[in-house]
């Protein structure tokens, strides 16, 4: 099993996205993760497709975006022609998700779902079918910084109960650091998005390869 590191974002210096993110590929990042905010699904706002489509003229690593929103359908093709590898959209905003998802991968683009930490498994079961990955919030979305959900540990459990050893990347976004990344990995998440413990550290590099040893100790368990 693979371990794939997503910084977020979120995190960054926000007047300088383009270094930003050629800071953490040159690190060894293997995707950035994208956080798209309307405002309304959460109190916050960030960016959209035209800042995406710019960020990406000026990389080569893959870039995760994640839906916090309350009309996905309407960022679907931009953000496909903006460049983007995954797009995430939440099981509490999306009325058709089936629709949804499938047209995000007639896109050409990884389809996924994102589901908050009060929304229980249940409600993304015959989702799984359709998607190529699961991002399980760890944290109530809208804000960086905030204070892992330990409950998260038994969401990705019965997550990768359902979708067996290696058909599906679990995702896991909010408080992931060194001191809980190896008990993620043994939970059974496969992609870690960081913020603040990549982007909040001054060597990049060296705050990427500490989660990721940690996140390998969870391998061997």
């Amino acid at each position: 099993m693979r371990i794939r590191i997503a910084p977020s974002l979120l995190s960054a210096d926000f007047a300088h996205l383009a270094e930003e993110i050629a800071d953490v590929e040159k690190a060894g990042a293997d995707m950035v993760h994208l956080d798209l905010m309307d405002g309304c699904f959460v109190p916050n706002l960030t960016f959209g497709p035209l800042i995406v489509q710019a960020l990406a003229r000026h990389t080569s690593i893959e870039l995760d975006a994640h839906l916090m929103v309350e009309h996905a359908d309407d960022l679907l093709a931009p953000l496909a022609r903006a460049g983007v590898a995954r797009i995430a959209v939440h099981v509490e905003a999306c009325r058709h998700l089936h629709r949804t998802l499938t047209a995000i991968r007639d896109l050409g683009v990884n389809p996924g779902v994102a589901l908050n930490p009060a929304t229980p498994v249940s409600a993304i079961e015959e989702a799984l079918q359709w998607v190529d990955f699961v991002l399980v919030m760890s944290v109530n979305p809208g804000f960086g910084g905030q204070a892992f959900i330990a409950a998260s540990l038994g969401k990705i459990r019965r997550i990768r109960r359902l979708a067996g050893p290696d058909k599906l990347d679990v995702a896991v976004d909010g408080g992931v650091g060194p001191d809980n990344a190896s008990a993620l990995i043994e939970a059974g998440a496969t992609t870690l998005v960081a913020g603040s413990s990549v982007y909040g550290q001054s060597d990049r590099r060296a705050a990427l390869q500490t989660l990721r040893s940690a996140g390998k100790k969870g391998l061997k368990r």
